[in-house]
């Protein structure tokens, strides 16, 4: 080694500014990242929750396609959801909370509104107007879901 040679010369490091750089660097980089993790992690429920609804609304649109298109007993208007016999008394229908066919609450499902609606169409051309019913069946929860059902029924 020469006399001349300094010893700071061989020393090699990063100064204060790079290394107040590469932190600045590296928080953005971690801020991104959990900002992206917070935000899967707060939808994470959501798709549970449209599920259920699709599920509400498939077991209504069932219950209500599954009645008589004319009144069998020719006695419209029945009082209560368990007397129900056709198509027309669902018109209306409206439930805080989801109920089964005899309009008991299903526990743990309560924060859901069901709606139905029962109306004569003709959309379907080859089926007289007064032969078909379209039937809505709408389910939400808060502002985030609603899911709506449509089917339809014919005389034929």
């Amino acid at each position: 080694m020469s006399a001349t040679a300094s010893p700071v010369a061989g020393q090699r490091g990063v100064t204060l500014v790079e290394l107040l750089v590469s932190i600045v660097i590296v928080a953005i980089a971690a801020s991104t990242i959990l900002g992206v993790l917070a935000m899967n992690t707060s939808a994470s429920a959501d798709p549970m929750l449209r599920h259920q609804a699709s599920a509400i609304a498939e077991a209504y649109l069932e219950e209500v396609m599954l009645r008589a298109f004319v009144d069998p007993d020719g006695m419209d208007g029945e009082s209560s959801r368990a007397a129900y016999d056709d198509l027309d008394d669902y018109d209306g229908l409206f439930d805080t909370g989801a109920r089964d066919q005899f309009g008991n609450a299903i526990p743990g499902l309560d924060g859901y509104s069901v709606s139905i609606t029962v109306v004569p169409t003709s959309a379907l051309p080859p089926v007289p107007a007064g032969d078909a019913r379209r039937v809505d069946v709408s389910v939400s929860r808060g502002a985030a879901i609603n899911i709506l059902l449509s089917g339809y029924r014919t005389r034929l």
